[in-house]
């Protein structure tokens, strides 16, 4: 009787667990306590080895934001984005999107060594990426949420699916949109995600075209408020200075805010990518608005919509590994 009660007892605590925090994928659940008897100090030490990195440099906080949606994109979130090429793998870090501008690795390296050290063979890299993308959030004064984790790592890349997955800044609004669908994202995470464009730094070669050629006709893109095109080409010229780099949000370009919005609505969105959100559909307008004029809804939705792009197609249960080194696959 006393086991059959308790049986009771366990079920009904499980009816209060919630939706949100527990995510169904094809191989198993994810939950926030995934690590809670068998490495219980796991997201401390994540969380204390990127408030090292983000002290040392801001902006390796949307350095790791930006290396966990590259993943994600790709195969789903398994950190095959971290694998060096060796072997029969070609490395995703090679790809036309991540080659001269992924970064954060060394970082993730020094999460790993530290949680091998509290907990050998235990916590996957591709967990550790989504910790620190959270931590990434908090630590610039962004949402926070609890992580669902349990996922595994791949023992592969993909340098194909990096090139052809991942929305790039000059591609069309209904593209992008497109590659967010094939993922089982909408135009709602769209919008919101891309507010992690809030913090960070984007390179001349990514935007150039706005600025001298937008359409192929020698003019450059009149979306873009005039007086701030002229700031931008005064350090990003027609030819040369590919890798200067440029706050993605000028006003505030180390705190995680909606100025981000605030900036779309005055045409002055860096990328192509970012003012395309106001101005080719009616959906992605309405909510640049209402991120812009209430940061508290953003913050909720983009917390929502981080969760549900981490929960892209993870591996878990018995599939995959959990790399010792997370450029390696076990046994290279």
């Amino acid at each position: 009787m006393a086991r059959f009660m308790s049986f009771l007892l366990a079920l009904s605590l499980l009816a209060f667990v919630p939706l949100s925090l527990s995510h169904k994928t094809n191989g198993g659940y994810l939950y926030p306590q995934f690590y809670d008897h068998s490495c219980p100090k796991a997201q401390q030490i994540v969380k204390s080895v990127m408030a090292k990195a983000v002290a040392r440099e801001v902006r390796m906080a949307a350095s790791i934001m930006r290396l966990h949606f590259h993943d994600c994109f790709v195969k789903g979130c398994d950190a095959s984005i971290l694998l060096d090429s060796s072997g029969g793998i070609i490395s995703e870090k090679n790809s036309v999107p991540n080659r001269n501008s992924a970064r954060g690795f060394e970082v993730i390296d020094d999460i790993k060594s530290a949680v091998e050290k509290e907990c050998p063979h235990t916590v996957s890299c591709s967990d550790i990426l989504a910790i620190a993308a959270r931590d990434s959030s908090v630590l610039t004064g962004g949402p926070s949420w609890e992580v669902p984790l349990g996922r595994r790592d791949s023992r592969g890349a993909s340098l194909s699916g990096s090139n052809n997955n991942i929305p790039a800044p000059n591609n069309t609004f209904q593209t992008i949109l497109t590659k967010f669908k094939l993922h089982g994202l909408n135009v709602v995470d769209l919008v919101a995600l891309s507010g992690s464009h809030t913090i960070g730094n984007s390179r001349c070669t990514s935007f150039r075209q706005r600025l001298y050629n937008q359409s192929g006709n020698g003019r450059p893109d009149y979306s873009l408020d005039q007086s701030y095109a002229a700031q931008l080409r005064a350090r990003c010229p027609r030819s040369g200075g590919d890798q200067n780099l440029f706050f993605l949000d000028f006003v505030s370009p180390t705190k995680f805010d909606n100025s981000y919005f605030k900036n779309i609505l005055a045409s002055k969105g860096l990328l192509s990518s970012d003012q395309l959100l106001f101005t080719k559909n009616q959906a992605s307008m309405d909510l640049v608005k209402q991120y812009a004029a209430n940061n508290k809804i953003f913050f909720e939705q983009f917390a929502q919509s981080m969760i549900k792009m981490a929960n892209i197609s993870p591996l878990t249960g018995s599939r995959g590994e959990i790399r010792k080194n997370c450029r390696r696959v076990n046994g290279h």
